[in-house]
Order: structure tokens, then C-alpha cells, then sequence
């Protein structure tokens, strides 16, 4: 009798245990990861707020899909990589549409890259943006191996004007597999096409 209620003290008192509120309730994880992750967000100077804000419309970005990026990155968006299909650009395609190419050319500070797939050629893809962007380069294949998906956005990324990390290039897509590309090439974002060509918020 008396080494059994030994047994039951020990096992209600562990080592380690500090008797503070047990922790298997969702409701208390969930406030637990509310408060750590807000003590964790910076409170930022109201003019740093409104730099930001003017850099988010620069790029054509809501302010949530920025913030989010660059908390994610750490950096700054430098550039925009877009897939053909993000573009609706095709062989037979002579020019982009309207809403792609005035975003294209509303971009401020920012670089502008294409990725072409299928048979449309990257100098076809250059000369259907008509100055919306500054470079092309062929695509990775639907579905190829990280390892050949990496090497052949950092090839992309090489064609551009300046010096571009990939924690500063942000790709734009929209057929299924191109949301792979973004973490195979260490991009700082992913954004689908119909999520980035609409009027900023």
C-alpha cells in the first residue's frame, strides 16, 4: 500500500515538471504561438511603415503580400521572375496582354526577368513584352529534379542586368508545378498569377 501510493505521488510530480498549466488544450497552444509570435514582429517607426508601403506599390504588391515575403526572405524584393504561362505568352502569341504588359511597365527599381517553357523561344518572349522585360531564359521542365530545377534558374537569374541573389527574386507563375521552382531555387516568394495581376489593395 505504501509503495503504491510512492508510485502515484512520483508520477504526478515529475522531474522537470513546474506544475504550471497543462498544455494539451488547442486553445492554449494556440494563444502561446499568438503571443510568441508577436513578441517576435518588430514595431516599426511610422515612417519606415509608410517607405515600406510605398515599396510595396512600387513593385505592384498588396502590403500583407510584401510584408510577408520579406519577413520570409529577409531582404528586400530586387527583382521579379515571370513564367510564360504567368504572362499568357505562347508561340502564337504576338504581344502580351494589356494588364500584364501595364504592370510589366508600371514596375519601379525592380528587375524584370522571363522564363520561357514549351517552344516559345526567350528572344520571342522579349520581343512579344515589347520592353516589359530586360531579359528571358528558358524555363525549367514541368517537373525536373531540384538539382536541374536550381541550375537552371540560377541561369535565369545570370542573365540579368546586375548582380541578383535569389533571396531577392520573387517568381511569378501559374501552371501546378512552377510552385516547386520557388523553394528548389532558394527564391525569397511564389505568387500566382492571378493573385499578383490585380489592382494592388
Amino acid at each position: 500500500m505504501g509503495i503504491g501510493s510512492s508510485a502515484g505521488a512520483t508520477s504526478s510530480t515529475m522531474i522537470g515538471h513546474n506544475r504550471g498549466p497543462e498544455l494539451a488544450g488547442g486553445s492554449w497552444r494556440r494563444h502561446c504561438w499568438t503571443e510568441a509570435r508577436r513578441s517576435l514582429l518588430p514595431t516599426l517607426p511610422i515612417e519606415v511603415l509608410r517607405t515600406r508601403v510605398r515599396r510595396a506599390r512600387e513593385l505592384g504588391l498588396d502590403y500583407r503580400s510584401y510584408a510577408s515575403i520579406r519577413a520570409a526572405s529577409g531582404h528586400d524584393v530586387i527583382a521579379f521572375l515571370f513564367s510564360s504561362n504567368a504572362l499568357r505568352l505562347m508561340p502564337a502569341t504576338p504581344a502580351l496582354p494589356p494588364d500584364r504588359a501595364d504592370k510589366l511597365i508600371a514596375l519601379v527599381d525592380c528587375g524584370r526577368l522571363g522564363l520561357s517553357q514549351g517552344q516559345l523561344a526567350p528572344a520571342a518572349m522579349l520581343a512579344a513584352a515589347a520592353g516589359g522585360l530586360d531579359a528571358a531564359a528558358p524555363a525549367p521542365a514541368a517537373f525536373a529534379p531540384w538539382p536541374a530545377i536550381r541550375e537552371r534558374l540560377k541561369e535565369a537569374l545570370a542573365q540579368a542586368p546586375g548582380r541578383l541573389s535569389p533571396g531577392e527574386v520573387v517568381l511569378v507563375g501559374d501552371a501546378p508545378w512552377e510552385g516547386e521552382w520557388c523553394a528548389a531555387g532558394r527564391l525569397a516568394g511564389y505568387l500566382p498569377a492571378d493573385q499578383y495581376f490585380v489592382v494592388p489593395a
